[in-house]
């Protein structure tokens, strides 16, 4: 017979916990998460409950679950189960074992009444005003970078691609709801390059590699000094990162005018937009046209490098920390999964910098 668990119990497998370094301890204590509340009240104006029924789930509650969820890569099943059987969890989002943990469908809806609304930039920019506050200006210059994220692949004839392409909701679509529902028509297939790595016998292959990739694509601008996402952008996954620039990526707040990214956001219309906004242009270089590269650009683009690559650890940090991937249908709901990974994100490198600033 199993002997009844006391307050006590509990109360010592949560002390062991935080021995062993509970990062959602962490992000409580760092993170005063009640500065959502506002948002989030104003994007969901819940109703005076006066018409009965269950009363709806406190919001930050709702907020903190979908921390775990991106921090944690899970599915809104996988999230509920989670909640009811990790202490971690409850600890971090003030539950008691005895309370009502919500179930999948209120995450899901809570999530979708956000999505819906376009809150995630509310929620994004008052994150970003707590790190201003605790002393993290963006300084130093800014880095611009992109980053392909996957989404579930879609199985469309040729005349649906074409179809989705220019713009149109394919006929054998229309009358079909749940079939409708359930298509990515903002998704798009693209090529992902990658170097090719050398052969077993020493020779290296002629060509890099193209692997076809269908999906969104992340776009960021982290600031050079803290390294945090200060302006973000979501579009599908054939988007040019260049044009992005220009489309309200760069952080005018930024306390130096350098902007570093690589050749993909070199242009004649990037350089004149900058040099009128004010940037000065570290972007790399391009390879002239079936000529070598010259010494000097090439020693230019390698001390560019140095600084650019810093961008990388972003989205490393994302994809293997928190493995972002989509799971949803549309851009607007791919846009919300982003924005909540680069909130994430911020606050995964807040605590850090924070746990530095300590121990210095």
């Amino acid at each position: 017979m199993m002997k009844q668990s006391g307050f006590f119990d509990v109360e010592e497998r949560l002390a062991r916990l935080s021995g062993l370094g509970d990062q959602l301890e962490a992000f409580s204590r760092t993170v005063d998460f009640e500065v959502f509340r506002p948002d989030l009240d104003k994007t969901l104006a819940y109703s005076d409950g006066s018409k009965g029924g269950r009363p709806p789930f406190d919001p930050v509650l709702m907020f903190k679950i979908l921390v775990i969820q991106t921090l944690n890569n899970l599915s809104d099943e996988r999230t509920e189960y989670l909640i009811n059987d990790r202490i971690s969890f409850m600890r971090f989002l003030g539950l008691e074992l005895s309370d009502r943990v919500p179930d999948a469908k209120t995450v899901w809806l809570f999530r979708e009444r956000l999505t819906q609304a376009g809150a995630i930039d509310g929620l994004f920019n008052r994150f970003d005003a707590i790190l201003r506050n605790a002393g993290y200006l963006p300084m130093s210059g800014q880095i611009l970078d992109a980053t392909l994220v996957a989404a579930p692949k879609q199985r469309n004839t040729n005349a649906e691609k074409n179809d989705l392409r220019e713009g149109r909701i394919p006929q054998e679509w229309q009358d079909k709801p749940a079939k409708l529902s359930h298509k990515d028509r903002h998704a798009r297939w693209t090529l992902k390059f990658t170097k090719a790595k050398r052969q077993d016998d020493g020779t290296m292959p002629f060509s890099d590699l193209a692997i076809p990739f269908f999906g969104y694509k992340s776009h960021v601008s982290i600031d050079r000094k803290y390294r945090f996402i200060r302006k973000w952008k979501t579009t599908h996954a054939a988007a040019s990162d260049g044009a992005r620039l220009r489309e309200g990526l760069l952080d005018k707040t930024n306390t130096a005018s350098s902007v570093w990214a690589d050749t993909a956001y070199r242009s004649k219309a990037n350089e004149d937009f900058m040099e009128k906004q004010g940037f000065v242009s570290k972007v790399h270089r391009k390879k002239p046209h079936l000529k070598p590269m010259p010494r000097h650009i090439q020693r230019s683009n390698a001390g560019k490098s140095v600084i650019r690559s810093r961008v990388e650890h972003v989205f490393a940090d994302q994809k293997s920390q928190t493995g972002l991937f989509i799971r949803t249908v549309g851009i607007t709901r791919a846009t919300m999964r982003i924005g909540l990974a680069n909130i994430v994100y911020n606050m995964r490198r807040f605590l850090f910098l924070e746990r530095l600033n300590a121990s210095a």
